[in-house]
């Protein structure tokens, strides 16, 4: 970011960005000793473990881009757990802004409903519920836009634009930017706001901090999305995927120099890993050979299953040989671990089409896309976004229904 002519030469200023912490966050059965959902705990601890790297970094700001919570209304336990983590940050560091927006998930659906992220300004944090927020910090000569989820996606849309004189301008928000999310948007959280590119790339950002996409995405030079801080979504292979991808090993936050705009992961330590095993091929095996193939993979695990969450997809399994597999051995499996999941596919049906020409069944996503792309629709609504919007939610249904 250059500097304005005349200004004084300050200090280098460390922004900490993260984004979609979920507290609150339920899924298995599996509790603590405490009567608290296991997974819930495990969110809590990365945010513990974040928190900690945090303050031992010691940046001059601090945002958080949206989903603080899971829910609207998060329980008790997870309200108080927060605010005494975010306490903790403050009475670390008392001289760094803390700027919180709400995102899809914390934003209540009326206007009415009182947002519990207000309760955070009891302790001096800036924070954006509903309409967007210019934020000036003149010590650090930074400016923070804070684009909540809602400001977003009510009314007319506030220009995703740097103003004043601050040398530091930095972009909070929390939204689906376009072009960015994969094509399988089974991993993708549903219900968030899409962004133009365009409309925050015009330059003039020292930093634009997003929150929504899960794994850790670059946008442009100065533009992140963080990821968050466990595997939080209902489609955790997915992530894996994704990250694989892009090359990333785990999850974290950012700590960015706003000078350069270079952008530093720092990871959290999960309390237990998300596994997907290799996948295995039961075309043609026996219900004896598939159950040897299983049990080799499974103890082939790498410092095995105990307390993991794991997944296994054998493709072309037929009903009969599901039904004779070792269903006890299964069973310990998932006793085993936190969650087993042995996903076992169906050979992929056939029908006839026409006139002797073999086809494929269209699965639902694609009757579900077909149908909404030839229905009517009125003119202000784009049909692309809308039959996105419907391909999501059935994907999000398949992937729940498959999990249950």
């Amino acid at each position: 970011m250059p500097r304005r002519p005349g200004a004084a030469i300050l200090k280098a200023v460390k922004l900490a960005h993260l984004a979609d912490l979920h507290l609150g966050f339920r899924q298995y059965h599996r509790q603590t000793s405490a009567g608290i959902n296991q997974r819930e705990a495990d969110v809590a601890h990365a945010f513990r473990q974040a928190i900690d790297g945090v303050i031992a970094a010691r940046p001059d700001v601090v945002v958080i881009a949206g989903d603080l919570f899971h829910s609207v209304r998060p329980t008790n336990a997870a309200i108080v757990f927060a605010f005494q983590q975010v306490q903790r940050l403050r009475e670390a560091l008392p001289d760094a802004p803390v700027v919180l927006i709400a995102g899809n998930h914390d934003t209540p659906r009326s206007t009415e409903t009182g947002s519990i992220l207000r309760l955070f300004e009891e302790l001096g944090v800036d924070v954006a519920g509903n309409e967007a927020r210019r934020l000036v910090y003149s010590r650090l000569d930074l400016s923070v836009l804070a684009v909540p989820h809602e400001a977003l996606v009510s009314g007319e849309r506030i220009a995703l634009e740097p103003a004043g004189p601050q040398r530091f301008q930095v972009l909070v928000a929390h939204g689906e930017v376009e072009g960015v999310f994969p094509a399988d948007r089974s991993t993708v959280e549903y219900g968030g706001a899409v962004v133009r590119p365009e409309e925050f790339a015009s330059g003039g950002w020292s930093y634009v901090a997003f929150g929504h996409y899960h794994v850790r995405t670059q946008l442009g030079p100065r533009a992140w999305y963080a990821g968050s801080l466990d595997y939080v979504s209902t489609n955790p292979w997915g992530e894996l995927r994704d990250e694989a991808g892009k090359g990333l090993a785990g999850k974290g936050w950012l700590l960015v120099d706003l000078e350069t705009g270079r952008a530093e992961p720092h990871p959290v330590e999960l309390a237990r890993r998300v596994i997907d095993l290799p996948a295995l091929q039961g075309a043609g095996l026996g219900p004896e050979e598939l159950q040897t193939r299983i049990a080799d993979r499974v103890a082939g695990t790498t410092d095995g299953i105990a307390d993991q969450v794991v997944r296994l997809v054998v493709h072309d399994v037929p009903r009969h040989v599901a039904r004779q597999l070792d269903h006890a051995a299964i069973r310990e499996w998932k006793a085993e671990a936190l969650h087993f999941h042995l996903d076992l596919r169906r050979p992929e049906p056939a029908r006839t089409v026409g006139v002797g020409t073999p086809g494929r069944r269209q699965t639902l996503p694609e009757i579900v896309a077909d149908y909404l792309a030839r229905r009517p629709l009125p003119a202000e609504v784009d049909r692309a976004a809308f039959v996105r919007a419907g391909s999501a939610l059935v994907e999000s249904a398949a992937t729940d229904g498959a999990e249950s």
